[in-house]
């Protein structure tokens, strides 16, 4: 029979906020905290607004094509500011849709490529 459990925290017992959870094969073990995402933004380019985010204070529109986003709680310094982003553009202006994400490189002189490798990280709400 399966069993549910239901909890408003977790917490490490050895670091409060460490938990390790078993990995498939149960040989290696993975931190859940640091599998987790600690940003998300959507935004469309026509403007400065946000649409759904998670720790992101704002956006700005920089320059044509160039926009940042600033965190409301700062990644770790510690060694030094390393994190790993991923970034898709939104592809010839195709509808954001509920099963499907595309993107396209560019370069500045040859327009579209193929890139070498294409990497795709998705986070938010499964239907």
């Amino acid at each position: 029979m399966a069993s549910l459990l239901k909890v408003d925290a977790l917490t490490g017992v050895t670091t409060a906020g460490s938990i390790s959870v078993t990995g498939e094969g149960n040989s290696t073990t993975t931190n859940l905290q640091q599998g987790l995402a600690k940003a998300y933004a959507h935004a469309a380019s026509s403007g400065n607004s946000l649409g759904s985010s998670l720790n992101v204070s704002s956006l700005a529109d920089e320059a044509t094509g160039l926009y940042s986003i600033t965190f409301t709680n700062n990644m770790s310094a510690v060694p030094a500011a390393h994190y790993s982003d991923i970034l898709s553009i939104g592809y010839n202006n195709d509808p954001v849709t509920t099963s499907v994400v595309k993107s396209q490189s560019y370069t500045s002189s040859w327009g579209a490529v193929d890139s070498a490798n294409v990497y795709y990280t998705v986070h938010g709400d499964l239907a």
